[in-house]
């Protein structure tokens, strides 16, 4: 075989390696997404997860950081064929940022659910079976994520960017992410997975940064609110 059909095998290798290094190197949240990539595999080791269940959020977790490289690439072609500022380059660009939040939060609501287990999926269903009415978990979620959405509303009314369902003031994405996040951390009693919770809820605060629909004071105050209504409804609410 000659040098140049060796150079020709293998080119198109060369060249999608350098294509994900390019990204790494350029993309913020490419390296984000890579190193939580890593953390919840470590922590996935941690706690003993099965062939199945780590391929499944290996998986998972790599349609993420797929998602994230076509976003990237949809980017940089809108700028080539579009550098002044289109409505239509602009909408391109929120659906690929939109592909890359969806796959994210499925990636986080299967590693979740990995990770919680079937032993512990099955003692929380038994408990959102045998509450009260009045002090169930169900309850305390939806009680909690109404009062989310009201504070969202209202934080978004009182900045001066923004529309009701994306941008303003507070990130609602933050806000529901940490909010759950703070819940799960009452409901098991596993610090593991209660990390992990946190840290699916930073992913989803993370990339409403990197879209630029929120400046870090937004998504801060999202979490906040997250938190802080989390502590409400299973800290310091009668059980």
């Amino acid at each position: 075989m000659s040098s140049d059909k060796k150079r020709d095998l293998f080119g198109p290798f060369k060249v999608a390696f350098n294509g994900v290094v390019h990204t790494f190197r350029t993309q913020r949240h490419m390296r984000f997404h890579l190193y939580v990539v890593l953390v919840v595999m470590l922590l996935g080791i941690f706690v003993n997860l099965g062939l199945r269940e780590m391929l499944v959020l290996l998986f998972t977790i790599s349609l993420v950081v797929i998602a994230e490289m076509f976003n990237s690439a949809i980017e940089a072609t809108v700028d080539l064929v579009s550098p002044n500022y289109s409505p239509l380059a602009k909408f391109a660009k929120d659906i690929a940022a939109g592909a890359v939040l969806i796959t994210t939060i499925i990636a986080l609501v299967v590693g979740g659910l990995l990770i919680l287990g079937e032993n512990r999926w099955e003692t929380i269903k038994i408990n959102l079976s045998t509450d009260g009415l009045g002090t169930s978990i169900p309850v305390r979620m939806i009680a909690g994520g109404f009062l989310c959405f009201i504070i969202v509303v209202i934080g978004k009314g009182l900045g001066k960017r923004g529309q009701v369902l994306k941008g303003g003031l507070v990130s609602g994405h933050a806000a529901f992410g940490f909010f759950f996040a703070t819940s799960v951390m009452f409901m098991t009693d596993k610090f593991l997975v209660s990390a992990i919770a946190l840290l699916l809820a930073a992913i989803i605060a993370q990339s409403r940064y990197e879209a630029k629909i929120h400046s870090i004071y937004e998504v801060s105050l999202g979490a906040g609110v997250g938190v802080v209504m989390g502590l409400l409804m299973f800290g310091l609410a009668p059980k």
